[in-house]
């Protein structure tokens, strides 16, 4: 196969199946219903409830957290806002009860600043209960610790900027994103989501390929991983795409990036030799086995 063929398949082998959305979507309406039946009195497993982090933003490539913001009334915040002690804490507690209601037997935890609910799949989902601001689009949500707090999370300005570049740059942003994912898993990289998702994007922002097709992927490959063994290792955070919120790093990537960026070169050299069984194993050293034999 060329090497636009076996990207495609690549990142065809990345996506989650049918039946496994299909799976994430009925829990999710679930948990919905339920909330807004206990906090709204509203009958619907869709409104008020929103897709958060990898998987909201379309990047995730395995479904081992799926993080959720459920939008509870003010009315709520001002009740836990004065609660005598730990208010936070109770107000995780309260949301706990409330899914309970529906998962009885499935474990649930509250965790710091989510509700856990944990299915025997290995499926978590991370339930965050929050407050529209006036600004009518960031959430305000609890944090249990040091004695409790509020802050302020914002990820539609995250959601959005990551859908206009991948529209705009040719589908490529996403597809980007959950190839890092790949690597990230096949060399244990320390990086989260969000700062994989920023700096894919902060790098497609400028490379002058990023209107092209797959058939350049082994060069956005390459590249990206210049990019990323080019970051300075003090820097301990960046600014996330479209929320400018800090993101910051979990360890250092940067050599594993070098590591990798010098097996694409060998990779490309197998392929400008027509060695591509070569070049196949050099990618899969990077990418997995999700990368076609």
């Amino acid at each position: 196969m060329s090497v636009s063929e076996n990207f495609k398949l690549l990142c065809n082998n990345l996506r989650m199946s049918d039946a496994t959305v299909s799976n994430v979507q009925n829990r999710y309406k679930r948990i919905t219903k339920q909330l807004n039946l206990d906090f709204r009195n509203l009958n619907s497993d869709t409104a008020y409830s929103l897709y958060v982090g990898s998987y909201g933003r379309g990047t995730a490539i395995h479904v081992s957290d799926i993080d959720m913001i459920m939008e509870l009334p003010y009315s709520v915040y001002a009740q836990y806002d004065k609660h005598s002690g730990n208010g936070q804490s109770a107000l995780l507690q309260t949301v706990r009860d409330s899914v309970k209601r529906t998962y009885s037997t499935t474990h649930i935890s509250g965790d710091g600043q989510v509700v856990k609910l944990n299915f025997e799949d290995g499926i978590c989902y991370e339930i965050v209960p929050g407050f529209i601001n006036k600004d009518g689009e960031n959430f305000t949500y609890p944090d249990t610790n040091n004695g409790g707090n509020w802050k302020v999370t914002k990820p539609r300005p995250e959601i959005k900027a990551l859908k206009n570049g991948d529209t705009l740059w040719n589908k490529n942003l996403k597809r980007l994103c959950r190839m890092a994912r790949a690597w990230k898993d096949e060399w244990s990289v320390p990086m989260g989501g969000l700062l994989i998702d920023t700096l894919a994007y902060n790098f497609l922002s400028q490379w002058e390929y990023r209107d092209k097709s797959f058939v350049y992927y082994d060069w956005m490959s390459r590249d990206f991983l210049k990019y990323l063994k080019d970051q300075d290792p003090e820097k301990q955070y960046w600014l996330a795409l479209g929320s400018h919120q800090y993101v910051y790093r979990k360890g250092n990537f940067e050599y594993k990036a070098l590591r990798c960026y010098n097996i694409s070169l060998e990779a490309i050299e197998y392929q400008d030799k027509d060695q591509n069984w070569s070049a196949k194993q050099k990618w899969r050293e990077i990418y997995g086995t999700k990368f076609p034999d």
